[in-house]
């Protein structure tokens, strides 16, 4: 008697059997998943520690609210602040991830002290395949601080009153010589354009003339690629043959060669070497124990000088021309503030000319407000923390995050803080921030080892962040920013191509949030 077989000529039992064991497995799966939800929800209803912050609830362990933060995290944070209040916990990625929003919040994890809080341990995981090793989060805080000193000697006001034409010049020969903005009028996407803008007038400033003529519209994408390492997801897959992470260290390895190049052929030079810029700076200093600094961490240091501003500055560069598009009002308000300020003949900018102009000054002001580039800013839990005012403690199972964003678009301090209104910053605005101007001569100072800065973070406007890791380029982003915005309005206006008011979204796919592309406006030359 022959065994039955299907049409394949498989004997049926055989089939029978192993869709029998696949059924088995199925079910296994369907049933260790259910039971993990059902767990996971029983803890958070019946198990809870009454010092613990509120946890917001979700039903897949490990997976937690990651998911549904990554897709909005201003909305997520407005939204579980409203429900849990200013100290909430959610699980990102497997781990308990505690926000304190609100200036109080700003100050508790941004003023934290090393004893307490690390940067370290969140971040190196993503900073060091970026810009390499023995700089930024990849050596100990002590070694960080000696660097940010060293690279303090790029943003003096003197050094500051060189950079505005080198600015200037730098953004007006890019729209002369880009095909993108031939002819009298056209439309492009602008967030590719800034990109480019902002690497070459900073490249020039901050790092001199041998670097930016090393540098072309293919270096933007490089610093792109670089900045696609800075996914949420790289926090646990920094090290895997991911396609971003593949062009990341390819982009890593090229950069940093341009460097440790220019260094070689600097030290050839000797004393022929004459031009004075943070790498030559750089190659004569000493640290405190008496060590130069190798090569190699000058490359690094000078990737991260430049990436540490490249995505902020590039972002918000983008959201500004924008905003200025959605309000082609504001951009004839911003040329008229030159005429007056400056004279009708519009002559080269110089430094002190941009104190004159108050509006221009608001727009990067109002931008950084409503489009802060980087919405979560995460700290390491060394021992518990005691959260002031509240019964809730910190244990170091958690990770703290602190979004000084949410404070900047909160109406208890903005009147109408959806509302993209530059003018509210000017005297006399019915939309003014309704919290006192900070005087930073009177706030207290501190140095962490890199100079004196303000110590302040209990505010709710910290687009640079604050404490120990504040932004040491806050007043280089401020003068690009602003520099940009003049050279921009002389040269066009700007208006959106369907001549409507509305905004692009806004694309979190990286840790700094930028405008969803492509975003296209339209341009038409001045007479």
């Amino acid at each position: 008697m022959g065994i039955i077989q299907d049409a394949a000529g498989h004997p049926l039992a055989q089939l029978y059997f192993q869709q029998g064991i696949g059924a088995q497995i199925a079910i296994g799966v369907a049933g260790f998943v259910a039971l993990s939800v059902f767990v996971n929800v029983i803890q958070q209803l019946l198990f809870r520690n009454p010092t613990d912050p509120p946890l917001v609830f979700h039903w897949f362990p490990f997976i937690g609210s990651t998911v549904i933060y990554g897709m909005d995290p201003p909305k997520f944070f407005r939204d579980n602040r409203a429900k849990y209040g200013d100290v909430f916990t959610f699980v990102l990625l497997g781990k308990k991830t505690t926000v304190a929003v609100g200036p109080a919040g700003n100050d508790f994890i941004l003023n934290g002290k090393l004893k307490d809080v690390n940067a370290e341990d969140i971040y190196t995981v993503l900073t060091t395949p970026v810009f390499g090793r023995d700089v930024v989060y990849d050596c100990p805080n002590a070694k960080l601080m000696e660097q940010k000193k060293f690279m303090k000697i790029a943003l003096t006001t003197e050094a500051f009153r060189s950079y505005v034409p080198i600015i200037s010049h730098e953004v007006t020969s890019y729209f002369k010589r880009t095909a993108a903005f031939k002819g009298k009028s056209g439309i492009v996407d602008i967030p590719k354009k800034m990109a480019e803008i902002t690497i070459f007038t900073a490249s020039h400033a901050l790092q001199g003339s041998r670097i930016r003529n090393k540098f072309d519209e293919s270096l933007a994408d490089l610093y792109h690629d670089l900045d696609m390492g800075f996914t949420s997801i790289n926090f646990v897959l920094h090290w895997a043959p991911l396609p971003w992470n593949r062009k990341r260290d390819q982009a890593q390895r090229t950069i940093a060669k341009i460097y440790m190049d220019t260094i070689k052929e600097r030290k050839a030079l000797g004393d022929e070497d004459n031009e004075l810029d943070i790498m030559k700076h750089l190659m004569t200093s000493v640290y405190k124990n008496g060590t130069p600094v190798p090569d190699h961490e000058i490359a690094h240091m000078m990737i991260a000088l430049l990436m540490a501003g490249q995505h902020s500055s590039s972002s918000t560069s983008s959201w500004i021309m924008l905003r200025l598009a959605q309000n082609p009002k504001v951009v004839e308000d911003l040329y008229q503030e030159q005429i007056n300020a400056l004279g009708a003949d519009l002559p080269p900018l110089q430094y002190e000319d941009l104190a004159k102009l108050p509006l221009n000054q608001a727009i990067v002001k109002e931008t950084l407000r409503l489009h802060a580039p980087i919405h979560s800013i995460m700290r390491a839990v060394k021992q518990p923390m005691p959260v002031p005012g509240t019964k809730y403690v910190i244990p170091p199972t958690h990770v703290l995050l602190a979004a000084p964003g949410v404070s900047g678009s909160d109406p208890n301090y903005f009147p109408n803080p959806f509302e993209w209104d530059p003018y509210r910053w000017l005297p006399g605005s019915p939309n003014a921030p309704l919290i006192a101007a900070r005087n930073e001569e009177e706030e207290e100072k501190i140095d962490y080892g890199y100079g004196i800065v303000s110590k302040g973070a209990a505010s709710p406007y910290l687009p640079f962040g604050a404490g120990r890791h504040r932004c040491i380029g806050e007043q280089f982003a401020n003068l690009q920013l602003q520099t940009i915005i003049v050279e921009t309005v002389r040269m066009f206006k700007l208006s959106n191509v369907d001549g409507s008011d509305k905004i692009v979204g806004t694309d979190y796919a990286s840790l700094f949030s930028r405008p969803l592309e492509p975003a296209e406006i339209r341009w038409e030359r001045r007479d």
